[in-house]
């Protein structure tokens, strides 16, 4: 990313703009499906920049996986708060937009199970976790505002309908995959909210 004449050089928006470029890469190819070298010129950079900005090719790509799950996050919550009051709007809010997201051509699945999957390693294992549990919080939110008796459980159960989704999406036919796992969420909290008769 070579720096226009007269300009001076700014390390938090250049270090901004890596992460832009990278992750779009490292989604597409992997983590290990790209060396070095190869990274480096497809983002327009020097080895020396990207290891003055990041230390290692692991941290470039740990720092990607970050603040795609924070964005991530972040997009269905707000596509949650979006919907109103209803927690059953709220959860079917979250599963249209993973299905807006399946249907994107970029779509390769989860990063962050992707790059754990791919690269074992403590600090991949750590982002991954943390994003799965960013998921859990917003979902366990949804089931504590619709009054279920054991919300940490059902969110549990969503999220596994998330990731299930997210993979059988990726992996096997993306059609419809949110929307029949929108289904069984919803079944899922008509059967732990119904009022037992008398």
């Amino acid at each position: 990313m070579p720096v226009p004449k007269g300009s001076t050089i700014d390390p938090g928006r250049t270090r901004a703009a890596i992460l832009d470029a990278a992750t779009p890469v490292l989604y597409e190819r992997g983590i290990d499906g790209i060396g070095v070298a190869e990274l480096c010129t497809r983002l327009g950079i020097s080895k020396e920049t990207l290891y003055r900005h990041f230390g290692t090719k692991d941290g470039l790509v740990n720092a990607v996986l970050e603040a795609r799950s924070e964005r991530v996050t972040r997009w269905l919550s707000e596509a949650a708060a979006a919907a109103g009051p209803d927690p059953a709007d709220q959860l079917s809010a979250v599963f249209d937009s993973l299905q807006e997201w399946y249907e994107s051509p970029d779509f390769r699945g989860c990063a962050m199970l992707n790059a754990a999957a791919q690269h074992r390693n403590e600090a991949v294992l750590t982002i991954t976790a943390h994003h799965l549990d960013g998921y859990l919080e917003l979902l366990t939110g949804i089931a504590e505002r619709a009054g279920t008796a054991d919300p940490h459980t059902l969110g549990r159960q969503w999220l596994m309908l998330v990731e299930g989704a997210t993979a059988v999406a990726a992996h096997h036919d993306a059609a419809a995959a949110g929307t029949h796992a929108r289904q069984a969420a919803l079944t899922l909290l008509s059967a732990v909210t119904r009022r037992p008769p008398g």
